[in-house]
Formats: C-alpha cells, structure tokens, sequence
C-alpha cells in the first residue's frame, strides 16, 4: 500500500504545472485536472515527467480522494467544486501557499500586493537587489510562478514575489518576511460580491501570519486601506508610504533624495511604486548609492508605460496592462504635453467621471478602439476636440500618425479588458508596438 500523500492539482497553466512538478519532486502522488483544454506547453511538462493528467474535465472521484488541493488563482472560491472539496474538509490552497513549504530555511520571502504597480514594484525590487549583489529571485504572478523557481533554478536568499489577491485568498501559513500593500482601487470586485471591503480584506491578509519581527509597508490611505487593517488583527511592524514623499522626478526616504529623471520611470504611480522597492533595498542592506546608479538603469515591462522607441519626434507609449480607470489615471497624470488617448475595450463598469478634468486638460485626441465604444464616447464627447473610433491596433495606430503633431505623446493606456478584440492585454500591446514600428520602419 502506498505512504504516498495524494494531492490534486486544479489547472494545468504556469502555476498549476510547477505545482505539480514540486509536488513530484517532494514525494507526493500528484493527479492534474483542468477543466478546459489545456496549454500545449504546459502539458508536455507534465507528459516529460510521467504525471498523470486529464484536461476538459475534472473527475470527480480522483479529485475528491486527494488528501489536499491546489487550485488555480483563476478559480473562484464560489465554483461549486471548491465549496464542495471544503464542506468535506480537504484543504484548498494556492500554488504559493504550497510552494513556501519548500523555500530554503532562511531566505527572505517578500511579498507585494496591490491593485496597480505590482509588476513594476516587484521588478524594480528585484532590479536594485541584484545590482547591488544581492542573490534575489523574482516571480509569483510576474513570470515564474514561485514553485518554478524553487526547481529550476538555484537556491536564492531572497525571493521577490508578485501576488495577486486571488493567490492570497490561498494562503494559511505563508509568512512574507516584508510585504507590501501598494494601494487598493476597485477591481476584480466580482470575485468579492462587489464589496470593496472584501477585496480590501483580501490584500491585507497578505500580513495575517506576520510577527513583530516582520515588516508591512502600506499606503498612506485613510479611505481603504487604514480600515482593512484595524478589521484585522496584524502583529507586524507597519510603515506607511506617503505619496508627499514624490516630488515631481524624486522621491525622499529617510532624508536621502532619490532622482528617477534619469530613468525609464515615468509619472507619480512610478514614484510611489519606487518609494515601496527602494524601502525594501534599503532594508535589505543596499546602500543609497547603489540604489541611485540602478534606478538609473531600470526599464519597466513591456506593457506598463513601454516607450517604444521611434525616430518621429513623438513619443509613442504602450500602456496595455491599464485595464482599470485608476491605471489610466496614473499614465495620464505622467503626461507632460499634448497627448492623443488611445482607449476601449471590454469595459467593467468603469466610471469615468473621474478621468474627466484630466482629459480635459492634457488630451486633444481620444480613439477608441472597441468593438463597442459606445459608453467612452458618451463618456468623453464633450472633453476633447477630436474623438474617433477604430476595431484594430493598426487602425488606430494610422489615425494617431495622422493627429499627433512633432512633439506629442500618443498613449495606449486603454482603461479596459482585452478580450473583445484581443487575445489578452499582451497580445494587445504586442499589436500596437508592430503598427508604431511599422509606422516607423
């Protein structure tokens, strides 16, 4: 009879494969299940080391006579097999809750969460640790899930992790050493019954196994954020970050002045999204020298303010990861000069209204590239002197060369989920670079 512990693993993508393959490695008798096709990719890991798989089903009765589950972030806690697997006891967790069993014994696990700037955050940490010598590892959301890391590569000393709340609502004993709550803006509220207290919730658990010895950086936000974390009982030191600290291109910590103008960092979320990761370097050890000369160096993710680079005169600005109003709020705010607003797409109850004084005053073009643009037109048809309407990157990209003048930044910052024309916001920016570089070409 086998000693072997059971575990089953819901989904079959990044986080769910390297699940398995951790859980492989570290005895257990591992069965993966997703509902849906599957990734090629993905699957032909799992056929390269002989774990049993099935995909655009889950069975039941395998599932069920696992002794633990891991399930995909993308799986909501409301679908009926996850309450079932609960209401009989078997524990449910997310790919990081498993993975931080097998961390090395005394490396730093740091944890970023937040609506907007996680990436850039988690980047930017990982950015100024190893220019300054630190053996650091980025992933969790961003990339490598944190069990790839753990497999394949070598032992780190500290691990940079990118989490979003559907990863945290996993989580029972993961203990980030420093974690950090950037900011918190509505999104994803369908997964909480669209109360924004319990997304709140979520973000701040991020801290719930934390001990004085610990470190919280957070906002400086009286609305949101102050009343998750009395609603929770945290035993951790709290800093909190405050956006006074950003002053057009620097930002001050501790009396230090750190310049970004010299970077690729654009616009006060940059700033702020700065004041977070130099916190934790500083932390850590790396000196305010070391910190200046890699902020100098830094360039962001594709996606996430991406200047692509063009010989024109203007300034061309892949902002597709923006699929909220507060993230084009932030990209908008960075503009400097005239700016023709590339927007649309699958819109998720946005209100608009408050991107309203800001367009007024920095956008003379707004296009709208939507299948329906309907509620961006009515929305912004008496805010700027030109608005136009396209269904393709190309399409858009042709009516920006043809509005924006020497001098004028065109930002694709849509505000909007992908998926009415797109694949996802990659395949998004990824379409609108092609048509500025062969514009430019």
């Amino acid at each position: 009879m086998s000693t072997k512990k059971n575990i089953a693993i819901l989904g079959a993508g990044e986080s769910g494969v390297s699940a398995a393959r951790l859980a492989q490695r570290e005895g257990y008798a591992v069965f993966v299940s997703d509902a849906g096709p599957g990734n090629e990719k993905y699957l032909q890991e799992l056929r390269d080391a002989g774990i049993e798989f099935e995909t655009n089903q889950h069975t039941g009765e395998r599932i069920f006579a696992a002794d633990e589950v891991v399930k995909s972030p993308g799986i909501p806690d409301s679908v009926p097999m996850i309450v079932e697997l609960r209401n009989a006891g078997k524990p449910v967790i997310s790919e990081i809750e498993f993975a931080y069993r097998f961390a090395p014994k005394g490396a730093e696990i740091i944890g970023i969460t937040g609506s907007n700037g996680k990436t850039t955050t988690t980047m930017l940490t990982h950015h100024l640790l190893d220019f300054a010598g630190v053996n650091a590892l980025a992933g969790g959301n961003l990339g490598d899930s944190f069990a790839r890391l753990l497999l394949d590569e070598e032992p780190a000393d500290v691990y940079v992790l990118e989490l979003s709340s559907f990863q945290l609502d996993g989580m029972v004993d993961f203990r980030p050493s420093i974690a950090t709550v950037l900011n918190i803006t509505p999104d994803h509220l369908d997964r909480y019954n669209y109360e924004l207290e319990k997304y709140a919730d979520s973000k701040v658990s991020i801290a719930k196994n934390q001990k004085l010895s610990d470190r919280l950086l957070v906002l400086a936000d009286q609305q949101t954020i102050a009343p998750a974390l009395r609603r929770q009982s945290l035993d951790t030191n709290i800093t909190t970050i405050s956006p006074e600290d950003v002053r057009g291109t620097s930002v001050f910590i501790d009396g230090y002045e750190f310049n970004m103008g010299t970077g690729s960092l654009r616009g006060r979320h940059n700033g702020l999204n700065a004041l977070f990761a130099i916190r934790i370097a500083m932390i850590l050890g790396v000196t305010e020298k070391e910190i200046q000369l890699a902020l100098d160096s830094f360039r962001p993710a594709a996606h996430r303010m991406e200047v692509i680079p063009t010989s024109d005169g203007r300034t061309w600005i892949n902002d597709s990861k923006a699929t909220n109003v507060d993230a084009s709020y932030f990209a908008l705010e960075a503009m400097t000069g005239p700016t023709v607003w590339v927007a649309g797409g699958t819109d998720k109850g946005n209100d608009y209204d408050v991107l309203r004084e800001i367009v007024q005053d920095k956008v003379h073009t707004l296009i709208c590239m939507g299948i329906d643009n309907s509620k961006l037109v009515e929305a912004f048809k008496n805010d700027v002197p030109t608005l136009l309407e396209c269904s393709s990157a190309a399409a858009a990209v042709t009516f920006a060369n043809q509005l924006a003048k020497a001098g004028d930044t065109i930002l694709l910052s849509p505000c909007c989920a992908s998926f009415d024309l797109f694949k996802n916001y990659i395949d998004r920016g990824d379409q609108f670079r092609t048509a500025v570089k062969n514009l430019n070409a």
